[in-house]
């Protein structure tokens, strides 16, 4: 009797244990998205013997169906670090050959602006619009500044930046355009308190992609608390089906974006993560295709890369039902 009280014991371990496996799994594979193999497609480098990096950036397509990408580069030396110039790339698509061009911006000292951080760029009628973080000498009230151009080549700052400031290091702007109340949405990164405090998502509303609103909203608070960095840079919110997807990082480490998941365009918690993903300074764009990609960057990481983009979600099952 005790050998079968045992085999018994025994078999129903196992069969919880290869369930709770199987759960685990089927919970894993669940993830609503995946990414492929990451490529170098542009590097700012004028030279081996001279490392340039791209950090956080954007990417738009013109009428005439180039892309654009516009970002934040620096020179490889922590000595002399300078971020003050926006780097610009064209190309024929998002995996062709980017041909450099001129800068798009650089910083200006007597408008108080210390740095050129993660701009971020939507077409409205004839006119792009780019927001920026221009820095300022006091952290706690960093520049959220426009600049606006015809043809994403020449562009013209606004006579009344800043949008607004904030702090600590109020920076990385991103647009959504809610059609659905027909308004635009900035997230941005900041901390709960100007001089500090909780690393957030603030988030501010306009109607004319110019005046935006006096009170911030918080849409995610970070456990971790401080000034510089954070979990909370590089937020990008993409709509899909009835959920709102909210990409951020660090992270665990430099090359973490966690994704989180909401019903709600201004609210979501650490418990809604649903995914983590390996690059740095995220964005997720889609070709004229409908092809999804995802770009990644960062300090001394040799350039801009981009990889596939794949969703397990949903809408993507419909889709493929058809």
């Amino acid at each position: 009797m005790k050998q079968t009280s045992l085999t018994f014991t025994l078999t129903i371990f196992i069969s919880m244990t290869l369930i709770m496996q199987s759960f685990s799994q089927e919970k894993k594979e669940k993830s609503p998205m995946s990414i492929g193999a990451f490529k170098l497609i542009f590097d700012q480098s004028p030279a081996k013997s001279d490392q340039w990096y791209i950090n956080d950036h954007c990417f738009i397509q013109d009428p005439e169906g180039s892309w654009h990408f516009i970002g934040i580069t620096g020179k490889e030396d922590p000595k002399n670090w300078d971020e003050s110039l926006l780097a610009h790339a064209v190309a024929d698509s998002l995996n062709g050959k980017w041909i450099k061009k001129n800068y798009a911006m650089a910083a200006r000292k007597d408008l108080n602006e210390t740095v050129l951080w993660a701009p971020h760029i939507v077409k409205h009628n004839d006119t792009y619009y780019m927001y920026y973080c221009g820095g300022d000498p006091d952290h706690r009230r960093y520049q959220i500044n426009l600049a606006t151009s015809k043809d994403l080549y020449e562009w013209s700052r606004y006579t009344g930046n800043p949008l607004f400031v904030d702090g600590f290091d109020g920076r990385d702007p991103f647009i959504y355009h809610d059609e659905i109340n027909n308004r635009w949405i900035m997230y941005y990164t900041a901390t709960s308190k100007p001089e500090g405090g909780y690393h957030i998502v603030a988030a501010r509303i306009s109607y004319d992609l110019v005046n935006w609103s006096a009170d911030r909203y918080v849409v995610f608070k970070d456990s971790g608390k401080g000034t510089w960095g954070g979990n909370t840079e590089s937020p990008v919110v993409i709509k899909r089906g009835d959920w709102y997807y909210l990409f951020i990082g660090p992270g665990a480490n430099y090359v973490t974006t966690k994704v989180f998941k909401s019903r709600d365009l201004f609210y979501w918690e650490q418990e809604d993560e649903v995914a983590t993903l390996e690059t740095h300074a995220a964005e997720i764009i889609t070709d004229d295709k409908g092809k999804w990609y995802i770009s990644h960057c960062g300090l001394k990481r040799g350039g801009l890369y981009l990889a596939p983009f794949f969703w397990h979600d949903e809408v993507q099952e419909k889709l493929n039902e058809k």
